[in-house]
């Protein structure tokens, strides 16, 4: 499969599907409208597809994760017509009786079949925090620019709408950290080039997490470097102040080492 930061011309795909910030969904480069699903438990039905992407489930493990509530003959019947749904939305010119391309039915399981046909703004995303991550000690222009790729991508949390279902969360939490470390490590490298993008991808972090340390020291580091002090010693104290209030610890060593260091800047005694 060719990778999917590799692939300029999105129009092409013939499924294009994002998921952080919103959920959209283009065939052919032309957006599924909301009325095209014809019910919403077609969209969750989908989104619970593109969320366990790469595996598939009995049909009453699915109905059991999205709507336990339903006794067995209303759940059996919701999942059918969800299911012709989406394939109608998908695949609103497929033949009767011809496979489908996207939703996979393998005996008695069902998922999303994951192909070149497919792209999916989450996984694009990761890809690009990979290849950064494989050239950081080798080619600080590539690692930038496949960071800067991966920023661009994340428009904000995985499924907003869905936040509440226990399903979401472990994805919504595995990318939200993937971006925090890779945004820190980004904001690192462009700490001396450009202090300002810097202290916007720190401030970015500290919005979704404001205990991550890392982010206060680099966004320290950016301060000095635009001959700020002050807003370095103000952001060491944030940091002291928020870790104090959540759990009750001090900062990490190397934080009131690069704090000291700050402190005595044109002041050696």
């Amino acid at each position: 499969m060719k990778p999917f930061y590799l692939l300029t011309d999105l129009e092409s795909i013939p499924l294009r599907i994002q998921t952080l910030g919103s959920f959209r969904v283009w065939r052919d480069g032309v957006e599924i409208e909301a009325i095209t699903w014809s019910r919403e438990k077609a969209v969750h039905l989908f989104q619970y597809f593109v969320t366990m992407r790469g595996q598939h489930f009995h049909k009453e493990q699915i109905i059991d994760q999205l709507w336990p509530d339903l006794d067995m003959k209303a759940s059996d019947r919701d999942f059918k017509v969800a299911l012709h749904a989406i394939n109608k939305a998908l695949e609103p010119e497929r033949a009767p009786r011809v496979e489908t391309r996207f939703i996979q039915r393998n005996d008695l399981t069902y998922g999303l079949n994951l192909t070149d046909e497919v792209w999916i703004d989450a996984d694009v995303f990761e890809q690009h925090v990979i290849a950064g991550n494989q050239v950081v000690n080798s080619d600080t222009a590539a690692t930038i620019q496949h960071y800067q790729a991966a920023v661009g991508l994340y428009a904000g949390n995985y499924l907003p709408e869905r936040r509440y279902e226990d399903w979401t969360s472990a994805e919504r939490e595995r990318l939200q950290i993937l971006v925090m470390n890779m945004m820190t490590k980004l904001a690192d490298l462009l700490v001396e080039q450009n202090p300002l993008e810097s202290l916007r991808l720190t401030q970015r972090v500290l919005m979704l997490d404001p205990v991550w340390e890392d982010a206060y020291r680099t966004q320290m580091r950016a301060y000095m470097a635009q001959g700020n002090r002050p807003l370095a010693l103000r952001a060491y104290q944030q940091c002291l102040e928020k870790l104090a209030e959540e759990f009750g610890v001090e900062p990490l060593p190397e934080t009131q080492e690069l704090h000291q260091a700050i402190r005595h800047v044109g002041n050696p005694k």
